[in-house]
């Protein structure tokens, strides 16, 4: 995975029996160097302000720039209790996260939970932990509920998590999706038609995401398709388009056209 991926707050729902935890996905924190950037702070710390318990996921291998001075002291100034999940224990040994834990309560005491993210381990331990912190009160939302965005937004992502699996480091953090067209063209066979566009700052950019005869974008799509088919259950007619939108991450009008500013 690359590290600040996520733009915008996404709220996922999550019921099990009498408790109802609400999370509040924000962007990883940084520092701003430019609209887009400066947004997604405001998302980090509108998040923090409306959270009963804060959740920081670190990188056991390599936890001391996952969990700089910078973040830990933005933890402490939210005034919200914090917990610690200590993810990718599988990729290291018993004595380094022996000693990532020691490290950790050393530098912000609180409570420290060992997950394997990928691997599902001892996450119903770090539920048990987020439960402590909950509230007593109604359900906010049905217990069918599992997000806070449409369609349209998750179908965006899928799109743009493949262009990040497939082109270089630094080029997926210039570009955008957008559905343009999300519908059943012919309900017969039904098949939703969507429409996508791509977004790059630079035409050198658009070369790239296209490949030579079309085949990266070809290639993109094609992933692209089957992972939003699983996610939509049924068969997806996806069409995408690729263009140049010169410094649209350092314009409010697209920022907010594209849904990152509010």
């Amino acid at each position: 995975p690359k590290p600040q991926t996520t733009r915008t707050r996404v709220l996922g729902i999550l019921t099990e029996d009498d408790a109802q935890m609400v999370f509040l996905d924000t962007p990883g924190f940084l520092r701003p160097r430019g609209l887009l950037q400066e947004a997604m702070v405001r998302e980090v710390r509108e998040g923090l302000s409306e959270a009963d318990v804060v959740l920081a996921i670190t990188d056991a291998t390599d936890l001391e720039r996952t969990f700089d001075e910078e973040l830990r002291e933005l933890l402490k100034s939210s005034g919200r209790p914090a917990v610690v999940a200590l993810n990718k224990m599988d990729l290291v040994g018993g004595k380094e996260i022996f000693e990532g834990l020691k490290w950790l309560y050393e530098s912000f005491p609180t409570e420290v939970v060992p997950i394997s993210a990928l691997k599902g381990h001892n996450l119903d331990e770090l539920k048990k932990v987020l439960k402590g912190f909950l509230p007593e009160g109604p359900f906010l939302y049905p217990p069918e509920v599992l997000a806070d965005q449409p369609e349209r937004f998750f179908v965006a992502e899928l799109i743009r998590e493949e262009l990040f699996l497939n082109l270089g480091q630094e080029l997926p953090y210039a570009t955008a999706v957008k559905v343009e067209e999300f519908r059943e063209r012919d309900p017969s066979q039904g098949k939703t038609y969507i429409r996508a566009t791509i977004y790059v700052e630079k035409p050198s950019q658009r070369g790239i995401v296209i490949g030579e005869g079309g085949a990266m974008l070809k290639k993109i799509g094609q992933w692209a398709r089957k992972k939003i088919e699983a996610f939509l259950g049924r068969p997806v007619y996806l069409e995408l388009w690729v263009k140049v939108r010169p410094k649209w991450s350092r314009k409010e009008a697209t920022l907010r056209e594209l849904g990152y500013l509010r």
